[in-house]
Order: structure tokens, then C-alpha cells, then sequence
């Protein structure tokens, strides 16, 4: 095994020893975590917060009819439009302030507050390609059976119908909350999470957290797990196996993917969530020809953004050498960088404690997790507060069976309610009326 005990992947490994690493990039400045303006159990206790409850509860059936709306538009990734317009027009009708639908294409909606600052709910607007085949392909609209809407699209839209379900619930309850609550549909989670991107950017400044709503709860994700992909692609002269078989472009790339399996040996670690690891190769297309081009992916993951950036230095000066030694030029191609990042004190602030209470409320205990993938990822990489409630909401995804689970969509609209209730508080009745 080769080892390169001076590399900057060494040094940042016994910096992490020491319980020195940053916890996200050097220039986010840190965040305190946000803790909550009035307890569960006054929210619960508040008539007000009672009669909304009941309201959501009997809600379920329009809350299906607005799903089966959502799900049978076609917005496969890049193309959310129709469905970001149908979200934006629910959110008038319920009577969100400041609704638009941005260039992502993003839904957002909010129900003021007094402070100027914000907490961001988020759901995903668009569907895997294979969703949307299989919606072009049926032969009606979601159907319902017992507790399930069935049908392609259903799934990842029960969780917008949920975010929407409990915006209508918090604006019935007439309260004016202390921060802005934001509703956000978000497009482009599929490719590289971009409405997520635009979002953040216009409420990274003034945002306590955000939320991706992802399912009832019953995990709870409070870091995230830095992916990131990259195609290695390598150029040579091409050339007939008579007339030379060297320099070779697959030499250089399997020179290439070996030192880079010895670095995952050394460094591969489930305490940190660090993995490298190459899964596809591809060149050449005849026995007889030495290809000029060809690539290999390249997958790394760690919980520690220094982490990968360290390990993507360590690939270059791999690529540096081996181009060297062979003559084949390499180059590192980004495919889809999803960033990650854990913050401090996040296990035990308010907003991971108040969504494990609300769990709790709903009828089971939230499973935590540092290792998000999804929306939040973003935030917790700007060194923002951020959470993932998740939970089954269906199955079948990405085939013609898919189903969402409705008594799963109606908890996720609850715990959605009281966390907003309980995160952004209300403001007092004095500053409610001289806004």
C-alpha cells in the first residue's frame, strides 16, 4: 500500500484527532442555535392552536384533492413550472403574503412576522425522470385506496400538500408569529439542489434556521453529509495495438483509480462518514484500437467539509503525478457537488429538542442523525441552522405503482404546524398592532 504520511489529507485527518476541525469552511462566521419562543406545551394549551389542530385534522380530504392536483403535473427536474404556479396560486388563496414564483423555478410564500428574521420551511417541487415517464404513461389521475393516493408524482408531492396543509393550519389560528415564517416550494432538488441554492442566498442573512420537510419526523437529521461527485477524465493519442500499445490512455487511468483505492483504504472511516470509491470506468469501444479518451467517477463523502476538500487535493496531486509518469493528461470534471458540514451544539439546541417533542406528541421517538443529504445541506454548509424531518411518506417511487402514505402527509402537516408555532412564537399584541 502506498502511504504519503506528509499529504494534506494527514494533516487534516489529526487535525479532526484533536477535535480541532471546523466544522464548516473558515470564512462562515459561527451561528448560535436557535431556540424556541413559547414551549410545546403552551402552544398545545393555546385554544387557538386547539381549533386549528381540529381544522388540520378534517382537512385530510382536501389535502388529498390538492396532492392528486400536484402530482399529476409533469415536473421532472428543470421543467417545475406548472407545478410551482399551481403551489404559488394555493398560496394566495389561503391568503400567504408576498407569493411569487422566482427564475429556479421557486414557489415562496410568508406569513409575517415582527423581528425581521425568518424561519424557512422547505419542500421539493420536482420528480425524478423516471416519474415523470411513468405520469405521461397512466391512464388517469392518483387514485385513492384506503389510506394511500396511488399513482406516479405522489409521493414527493405529499410532502408540498403537507408544508401547504399546515401554512393554512398556522394562518387560522390567527396569531402573528414573532419571526416571518416562509413556505418554499423548491425546484431542482434532483440536479444539484439549485432552488435551494437561489433560497438560501436571499435568506441566509436573516434566517433562524430552515426545515426541509422530507417526512412526519420520525428522523431528524441536524448535520449533513458533504457528496461529492466527479468525473476524472483522461486524454491520450489514439492509435492501432500494431503501431505501439504506449502512451495509453487506459494506463493512466488505471494507474489513477489504484492509487486511489489505496487512499480509501487509508482513509475510509464510519465515525466520520468518509468514503472514496470509484464505480464506473469507461474507454475504448474495439479490441484493436487504443482509445483517446476515456473517464473514470469518483465519489467522495465525509461529514467534515475539510475533510473533501482535502481528499480532492490529495486526487490532484494523484492525477498530477500519474500524468507525469505516463503522459496522459487528467483532469477532474464536477458532475454534482452536494457541500456538508456539521455545527456546533446543533444535537442539543432548541430546534432539534422541540422537533424530538413534537415526535414525541405525534406518537414515537425521532431518530437523530448528523447526516443529512437533501435540501438542508445547503443551509448547514452556509453555517446556518438547518434540520431534516423525515420519515416513510409512501413507496414505489420512481415507478407507476408509487403511492403516498395520507395518515404519514396529515402527521408531517401537524409536526410542521407546531414547530412553526413553537420556533417563531407570536409576536406581542402591542408590536401586532403598530407593525
Amino acid at each position: 500500500m502506498r502511504r504519503r504520511s506528509c499529504s494534506p489529507l494527514s494533516s487534516v485527518l489529526a487535525t479532526l484527532a484533536l477535535g480541532l476541525s471546523p466544522a464548516v469552511p473558515a470564512d462562515v462566521p459561527p451561528v448560535g442555535q436557535p431556540e424556541p419562543l413559547q414551549s410545546l406545551g403552551d402552544a398545545l394549551a393555546d385554544a387557538r392552536v386547539e381549533a386549528a389542530l381540529v381544522g388540520l385534522r378534517t382537512s385530510r380530504e382536501a389535502t388529498v384533492d390538492l396532492l392528486g392536483e400536484l402530482a399529476a403535473i409533469v415536473s421532472p427536474s428543470g421543467e417545475e413550472l406548472a407545478r410551482a404556479e399551481r403551489v404559488a396560486e394555493e398560496m394566495r388563496h389561503m391568503g400567504l403574503a408576498d407569493v411569487r414564483v422566482d427564475d429556479s423555478p421557486n414557489a415562496v410564500g410568508r406569513i409575517p412576522g415582527r423581528s425581521g428574521r425568518a424561519l424557512v420551511f422547505i419542500a421539493t417541487l420536482d420528480d425524478l425522470t423516471s416519474v415523470a415517464a411513468h405520469q405521461r404513461a397512466a391512464n388517469g389521475p392518483p387514485r385513492v385506496e384506503d389510506d394511500r393516493l396511488i399513482g406516479p408524482g405522489t409521493n414527493t408531492s405529499s410532502i408540498t400538500a403537507a408544508m401547504l396543509a399546515a401554512a393554512r393550519a398556522v394562518l387560522a389560528t390567527g396569531r402573528v408569529p414573532e419571526h416571518d415564517l416562509v413556505f418554499a416550494a423548491v425546484a431542482q432538488e434532483e440536479t444539484g439542489l439549485l432552488g435551494m441554492r437561489t433560497l438560501y442566498d436571499e435568506y441566509r442573512d436573516r434566517a433562524v434556521a430552515f426545515v426541509d420537510i422530507l417526512g412526519d419526523g420520525r428522523h431528524v437529521t441536524y448535520g449533513a453529509l458533504g457528496i461529492h461527485w466527479w468525473r476524472v477524465e483522461g486524454e491520450g493519442p489514439p492509435g492501432h495495438s500494431l503501431r505501439g500499445g504506449l502512451p495509453n490512455v487506459n494506463q493512466g487511468l488505471a494507474r489513477a483509480v489504484d492509487r486511489i483505492f489505496d487512499l480509501a483504504a487509508e482513509v475510509q472511516d464510519p465515525e466520520t462518514g468518509t468514503v472514496v470509491n470509484v464505480a464506473m470506468l469507461q474507454s475504448g469501444v474495439v479490441f484493436n484500437h487504443k482509445p483517446a479518451e476515456g473517464w473514470f467517477s469518483l465519489d467522495l463523502r465525509s461529514l467534515e467539509a475539510a475533510i473533501i476538500r482535502a481528499l480532492e487535493s490529495s486526487v490532484r496531486g494523484i492525477l498530477e503525478a500519474v500524468q507525469a509518469e505516463t503522459g496522459i493528461r487528467l483532469r477532474m470534471v464536477p458532475f454534482e457537488l452536494t457541500p456538508g458540514g456539521q455545527l456546533p451544539g446543533a444535537r442539543e439546541g432548541g430546534l432539534v429538542s422541540t422537533a424530538a417533542a413534537i415526535a414525541r406528541h405525534l406518537g414515537f421517538e425521532a431518530e437523530l442523525s448528523n447526516a443529512g443529504s437533501s435540501n438542508m445541506n445547503i443551509a448547514v454548509a452556509g453555517g446556518t441552522p438547518a434540520i431534516g424531518l423525515g420519515g416513510s411518506r409512501g413507496g414505489d417511487r420512481g415507478q407507476a405503482s408509487e403511492w403516498a402514505d395520507i395518515p404519514a402527509m396529515m402527521r408531517a402537516a401537524e409536526h410542521v404546524l407546531l414547530l412553526a408555532l413553537t420556533m417563531a412564537g407570536e409576536a406581542s399584541s402591542q408590536a401586532a398592532t403598530t407593525r
